[in-house]
């Protein structure tokens, strides 16, 4: 059987999933679990909506070009309205620490600046 190629999108997935595992256990091992609770919120900023987006532009493999733009385009607005909704859910919780949250969404969202080398 031959081995599956992971997607770009699949790998970028997977190295978002990878630094945020990394960044709620430095912050749950260092200041405890209290933190690294925002750490995970701002995880999920940054997951959640490039999940939606990978779903978005991979249910289009094969279809014609016109869809495929479509595709990106309503996948990127969804992107940005998650984005905003979990951020603004986020920012609700009282007394909120701010750089945990902040933190892991900035080194989740930082894979995309590294995801041309991983072509």
């Amino acid at each position: 059987m031959a081995a599956r190629k992971l997607s770009t999108v699949s790998k970028v997935l997977i190295c978002q999933f990878l630094i945020i595992t990394m960044a709620v256990s430095g912050f749950a091992a260092l200041e405890g679990w209290q933190t690294a609770r925002f750490s995970v919120l701002g995880g999920l900023a940054a997951f959640i909506p490039n999940l939606y987006f990978g779903w978005q532009v991979r249910k289009v493999d094969g279809r014609p070009a016109k869809k495929v733009v479509n595709s990106f385009y309503l996948g990127e607005v969804g992107k940005w309205l998650l984005t905003i909704a979990l951020f603004v859910m986020a920012f609700q919780i009282p007394n909120i620490e701010i750089f945990p949250l902040l933190a892991t969404y900035v080194l989740a969202i930082s894979v995309f600046w590294f995801a041309l080398l991983m072509r």
